[in-house]
């Protein structure tokens, strides 16, 4: 290991050209990670996706483990830190407490099904990433169950929503489902009942589907919002 180390630090000290940050070789292992699961997360690569020195690595992180660990942060911030958050923020209704986990079902800027499928698949060959993903899936979990209680629901109740509302995105994520924007829209309503019991308003789901710029022009059609603005009428027209 010392050994090892003192070559690095040769090497590191020949390298004086631009070296990247640490950000980009995170962002560089995200996507690798993403493209060709963790065996594709290794320096060389990586060093080759940034058009850099393989040393340049050894300027930011100590190993690759490190960058692994790093990585395995960077999931636990965005999904489970964006999840826990959407069940805890402003609702006035259980409907509209749903619509606001739904946004992380929809929103890759909340919650990456992307990464965390790259994430469950390193799972099997880490016995420490498993670890870290039972405890995010209880975390997530009970933060469900927290948002039902929230509402009246009893803690048998709860829990089993929540499990049911939260197994069911891990089995769409699992299995790699794809589906277009506006169609699953058209189930927002039908899962919101089942999850609930309660059907969302019009006002409700209105303001869901603006935060994705789209609004229901008619039961199950939805067009873009922009084309629901009315022009203002000309002045020979008024």
């Amino acid at each position: 290991m010392a050994r090892q180390s003192k070559a690095r630090d040769r090497e590191k000290a020949a390298d004086s050209g631009w070296r990247g940050s640490a950000d980009g070789w995170l962002e560089a292992a995200y996507e690798a990670l993403k493209e060709s699961g963790i065996d594709g997360v290794k320096v060389m690569p990586l060093a080759k996706r940034l058009k850099l020195s393989r040393t340049s690595f050894y300027w930011f992180f100590e190993d690759r483990e490190q960058l692994l660990a790093a990585l395995l942060d960077r999931w636990r911030d965005k999904n489970t830190g964006n999840l826990i958050r959407q069940c805890e923020s402003y609702a006035e209704s259980i409907a509209e407490a749903i619509l606001n986990v739904f946004e992380c079902w929809l929103n890759a800027e909340l919650f990456d099904s992307q990464f965390e499928f790259a994430v469950r698949s390193w799972a099997l060959q880490s016995a420490e990433v498993t670890e870290a993903i039972a405890l995010a899936d209880r975390m997530r979990m009970a933060a469900l169950s927290s948002m039902f209680q929230r509402f009246g629901y009893d803690a048998d109740a709860a829990d089993t929503r929540a499990r049911t509302l939260y197994l069911t995105q891990i089995g769409y994520i699992s299995m790699k489902t794809a589906e277009g924007l506006t169609e699953r829209f058209r189930r927002i309503p039908h899962y919101t009942s089942i999850f609930t019991g309660e059907r969302p308003t019009q006002r409700e789901l209105d303001r869901f589907f603006g935060k994705f710029g789209y609004a229901e022009a008619e039961p199950g059609v939805f067009v873009p919002l922009s084309e629901t603005f009315r022009q203002a009428p000309a002045a020979d027209e008024l």
